[in-house]
């Protein structure tokens, strides 16, 4: 499949992009966070709210070859950090797993069956106390972005709601 060029982001369109992830410090230093190449872009369906709103925003109109750079400050990005976001867990759920230390990742679901993660802050005979903010909550968001591709999304792709890779094929 040849790739279009020189389409811009717009809604429906698969975006592939190359970036860097920096959080700010309170000192004014970064904390590197994540970075994606070229060739193993983040791909996404643009507009379906999948990404950060203000991320979509600094990227509108935007096409393959450009480059930006922006801070999305915490409260349009994962908000600020809740102190009473945390959950007491049971033991008894750790019979079988055995219990987390501190610092790990626990996949956790909602009564509404949203899956998430909450980081484990205290193990005690008891208990284990998870934090449900995210990961990111309370930080501002300093992205270095390189479009790699955009173009228009298939029919499957918008009916599935969500990008089906660079060039329209799932890999499994």
């Amino acid at each position: 499949m040849k790739r279009p060029f020189n389409m811009t982001i717009e809604n429906n369109h698969v975006v592939a992009v190359k970036y860097i992830l920096h959080t700010l410090n309170e000192d004014g230093s970064k904390t590197l966070v994540e970075e994606t190449t070229a060739e193993n872009p983040l791909t996404f369906l643009y507009g379906v709210g999948v990404m950060i709103p203000k991320f979509e925003q600094e990227i509108l109109g935007l096409k393959a070859g450009d480059k930006t750079d922006f801070v999305i400050a915490s409260d349009e990005a994962y908000g600020p950090r809740q102190p009473d976001a945390l959950a007491n867990l049971s033991a008894e759920m750790f019979k079988e797993s055995g219990m987390p230390p501190v610092g790990a990742l626990l996949p956790l679901s909602d009564d509404r069956g949203n899956n998430f993660q909450a980081v484990v802050v205290e193990v005690t005979e008891d208990h284990v106390v998870a934090d449900l903010n995210h990961p990111m909550a309370g930080k501002d968001l300093d992205f270095q972005v390189e479009i790699v591709n955009t173009r228009p999304a298939t029919e499957e792709e918008l009916a599935h709601g969500h990008a089906h890779g660079i060039d329209g094929t799932e890999s499994h």
